[in-house]
């Protein structure tokens, strides 16, 4: 079987069986701060698992990409990968242990028509139920089922809390000829060991197990599929609890799957990296399975391109924090071994273009990216080459920093954190640093270099875990009001009831003038903050009192809870009461929302396709549209989008909704977005196309949102844009007005200019022309200014000349002088270096307060042992201050200006001093 057939056999399989097929979500997981990537299968219905959404039906499955940064340093041998696919399938609270381990065996023993005999089971020590289950009911012999404890089969929770279980691995005897050469170990035995291990509370490491087994560090099993059954609860204090409906969370790795159906030795020599290896190989005239060396270098080539190529085609841009950082690094972790694999120009676009080959079919955002996949690898090459050139800078300075250091009697090695720095701030190889060093007669501390990298993978680790938000009791969940009903899509008013009524985050039932509460109504015209979407303001009326509604949230799923105080009067429990919406605050936020879409479509249209949100704030007063693109947008193409947007505001289309599920709607084209979670129902905004005949068929914009939005988009009025600008690498942000706040700034913006035609007392058709007058006036003022400051530094330099001193036949020059800036003080030292070829000398100069040192040494003097950053450092101290630099100039600075002249007196004898060592 292929890979693409594996997968939807998988999906096949499940859809049969009642499971409902979702697409992969993104790699940026949906609106999780928690974690870095989508790092399981199990990871986008998290909300569904918690409680949090109702799921759009209790069996699902999925194939989903994921990505996890622990392994980042060990790709390249045979086994790990960066990014892969998770099939899975998943029971929330509908069927257990005894359908999943049904299931499990009739696919890989009938479809996947993998060999009984050949599949060893592994469960908890403690898990009888799972045990017999396979014994009894599969008929698994008892010689191929093994107990383990936590370390291996119990799963979460990955915090202080939440939802956990046993576990039950399918391993698959993939090569008994690669076993460790011992006989296999008695499953009796091992449970005996394991048990007594736990028994003993042994915590500082697991005695050697004599013999072979399903978890052996050998190459003889190949882990294929792993069952959780998350039957338990778990609080902080480490208590367990079963759950009222335990579910289910599987996870088979395809490739792994792939090399064992596909009888390959490892998940490189299966169809999905081939193709990718291929091309490394034809770009480098290497063969691949000749040399350990060779291959380990084309296997990071292959892998590290494949990964990227995925990141970005979910909108991830290369930077120096965060997502963007991890692209980063695997993307200069691929350039750097494609060059020992004698790749000196561009090549991973090439390979790349690969990977786009291979698996847009499957994943149509790779198809729809493809140019800006390319384009965003190429960039990073390219600012790679130039890292490779600062960062060899910076190991010069530090090696030469290091050689002054030795003189004083420390030893000849670069310090661990230098050779990290270099590594992981300009992403040098540690091996090249070591070159280097080596060249000058240094070590390099590389036990210390590897404590820093395992430091750097423990935060790595950490950022895969599932934290906080894991509470099951809250105040919301316990009203036991049931879900709200939100009317407000057809209506700005409703008359309801009070069905909760929340102080102080305790439920009472009756609230008086004055205190901040928080109301649960039946139903309600309120629309609670999402989707970038800031929540609705407005009153709630009833016979004895008023609330003033600020803020409207849903907290726990289906629980709307408007946030407000009671201006009169009071309000209790039960009460009819008319729920009023502020008209004007729903329909600014409404005509924003929209501008939002018809801004996003206008983005899409005149950037590409690669243009993904990344978030969205939409607030009555402004809009605020984050997106992914990997270069500032130039004025043309700002006012591209502004045009294209407003020519469809004047279109006046038609905007229409209907309700579908998720999957229903990404099959029809529709936009949804990484920043929002969707229930098993979501709603699809369209605006144009349709069914009315008048307009295009196809919609101009067409997006899942639960929001609110104007009947037609001649409602959203002008769209101005105010600004674009960066918010990390390879994000984009656009801010924005729309309707009433789009014609106040014209106005503000008209008044401003008439204020400044009056001042400048030219009509405000003529600005332009009058500013650039006064502009090319202050030019030339500025250069006749500049050339006077100059004349006067060189007559003060000139001055200096007459007070060089002598100091052991070195001719030295320290002097205060009145230059305004640090490049002046430069000017002036490389003025006096002209007329004495030999020198040392200090210049200072006091700058809004604080005294300012530049210190030049000539190479002649620096070959006796002066060191101008020496000299700056230790003249900067009697300033109360510091700095430092290269041997030949360095910039130091201070405090306390008063001290200035004493630290200028001082010079002669440092470079004394020097001289003497």
């Amino acid at each position: 079987m292929t890979g693409d057939q594996i997968r939807a056999s998988y999906l096949q399989f499940f859809e049969q069986r009642g499971h409902l097929p979702m697409p992969s979500a993104s790699l940026i997981p949906a609106g999780d701060p928690t974690l870095l990537f989508t790092s399981a299968g199990m990871v986008p219905f998290k909300p569904f698992f918690m409680g949090e959404q109702t799921p759009p039906r209790r069996r699902l499955t999925s194939c989903q990409k994921s990505f996890r940064t622990t392994d980042i340093d060990t790709v390249g041998d045979h086994k790990h990968l960066t990014f892969f696919e998770m099939l899975g399938n998943f029971s929330i609270g509908d069927y257990f242990k005894k359908d999943a381990i049904t299931f499990a065996w009739t696919l890989v023993t009938g479809p996947f028509k993998l060999e009984p005999e050949r599949i060893y089971v592994t469960v908890h020590l403690d898990d009888d139920e799972a045990f017999q289950l396979w014994h009894e009911m599969i008929g698994v012999p008892v010689e191929r089922i093994y107990r383990y404890g936590d370390r291996e089969n119990w799963w979460g929770p990955a915090g202080n809390e939440g939802p956990t279980g046993p576990c039950s691995e399918l391993h698959y005897d993939f090569a008994p000829e690669k076993s460790c050469g011992l006989d296999m170990v008695a499953p009796d035995t091992l449970t005996a060991i394991l048990r007594q291990e736990r028994a003993t509370l042994t915590q500082s490491g697991r005695a050697p197990i004599p013999g072979c087994h399903p978890n052996c560090d050998c190459e003889r099993f190949v882990e294929l599929w792993n069952l959780v059954f998350m039957q338990f609860y778990q609080d902080p204090q480490k208590n367990r609890t079963p759950l009222p409906a335990p579910s289910v969370d599987t996870g088979m790795g395809l490739e792994r799957a792939a090399a064992i159906l596909q009888r390959k030795p490892n998940v490189y020599e299966t169809d999905l990296f081939m193709p990718i290896l291929e091309r490394v190989c034809l770009l480098t005239g290497k063969s691949y399975g000749q040399n350990q060396e060779t291959d380990y270098a084309l296997r990071v080539v292959a892998e590290h391109a494949r990964a990227a190529s995925f990141l970005i085609g979910d909108g991830v841009a290369p930077s120096n924090e965060g997502r963007g950082y991890v692209l980063r690094r695997i993307i200069r972790r691929a350039v750097r071994y494609g060059r020992r694999l004698g790749l000196t120009q561009p090549f991973l676009t090439q390979v790349a273009q690969v990977v786009l080959e291979r698996f847009s079919p499957a994943y149509k955002e790779l198809r729809e990216n493809d140019d800006f996949i390319r384009r965003v690898i190429g960039l990073e090459e390219e600012r790679f080459q130039s890292a490779i050139e600062v960062g060899l800078a910076a190991l010069n300075e530090a090696i030469a920093r290091v050689k002054v250091d030795a003189r004083r009697g420390d030893a000849l090695s670069l310090p661990a954190a230098d050779a990290f720095a270099l590594y992981d701030t300009y992403g040098f190889p540690p091996e090249l640093t070591q070159e280097i060093a080596k060249e000058h007669g240094l070590d390099v501390d590389m036990a210390g270099f590897q404590k820093e990298m395992e430091a750097q993978r423990e935060r790595a680790r950490a950022a895969h875990a599932f934290e906080g938000g894991m509470e099951m009791l809250t105040a919301y969940e316990t009203l036991g009001v049931g879900k709200s009903q939100f009317v407000g899509y057809s209506g700005l008013e409703r008359q309801s009831a009070v069905a909760a009524i929340l102080f102080d985050n305790v439920s009472v039932g009756h609230a008086s003038q004055g205190q901040k509460v928080e109301i649960v109504l039946a139903e309600t015209p309120f629309y609670p903050e999402g989707g970038g979407q800031t929540g609705d303001g407005g009153t709630i009326a009833g016979p004895n009192g008023l609330v003033r509604v600020e803020d409207t949230q849903s907290p726990v799923a289906g629980l709307i809870v408007h946030r407000g105080v009671v201006v009169q009067g009071d309000i209790s429990l039960g009460e009819a009461v008319a729920a009023r919406v502020e008209v004007s605050r729903r329909l600014d936020a409404s005509r924003n929302h929209s501008g939002t879409h018809l801004l996003h479509a206008a983005l899409r249209a005149v950037l590409g396709s690669h243009v993904r949100q990344a978030g969205s704030h939409v607030a009555p007063e402004r809009l605020r549209f984050d997106f992914s693109h990997v270069s500032p947008l130039s004025p043309l193409e700002v006012l591209s989008v502004q045009s294209l947007a407003n020519e469809k505001v004047r279109d006046n289309l038609q905007v229409t909704y209907h309700e579908t599920s998720y999957a229903q709607a990404v099959r029809e084209g529709a936009l949804a977005f990484f920043g929002d979670r969707y229930g098993d129902v979501v709603r699809v905004v369209s605006m144009g196309g349709g069914h009315d005949h008048e307009q295009a068929a196809a919609p101009f914009s067409l997006e899942v949102c639960g929001g609110t939005h104007v009947a037609a988009t001649g409602q959203v009025g002008t769209i101005f844009v105010l600004g674009e600008s960066s918010v990390g690498g390879g994000m984009r942000r656009i801010e924005a007005v729309t309707g009433r706040a789009a014609e106040q700034l014209f106005v503000e913006q008209s008044a401003r200019l008439d204020a400044l035609a009056r001042k400048l007392q030219t009509p405000a058709a003529d600005l332009e022309t009058r500013l650039d007058s006064f502009l090319q006036d202050n030019e030339q003022l500025k250069r006749r200014l500049a050339s006077m400051e100059r004349a006067s530094l060189r007559a003060e330099a000139q001055e200096l000349l007459g007070r060089v001193q002598d100091v052991e036949g070195v001719k030295v020059v320290a002097g205060r002088t009145s230059a305004g800036n640090a490049d002046a003080l430069r000017e002036m030292g490389d003025f006096l270096k002209a007329k004495l070829p030999s020198v040392a000398l200090v210049l200072a100069a006091v700058m809004e307060g604080n005294p300012i040192l530049i210190s030049m040494v000539t190479p002649d003097l620096v070959a006796r042992g002066l060191h101008a950053g020496n000299i700056a450092r230790d003249t900067a101290k009697v300033v109360g201050g510091g700095g430092g630099g290269r041997p030949e100039v360095a910039q130091a600075g201070g405090k306390q200006a008063g001290k200035l002249d004493d630290a200028l007196r001082g010079v002669p004898e440092l470079v004394r001093r020097s001289l003497k060592k």
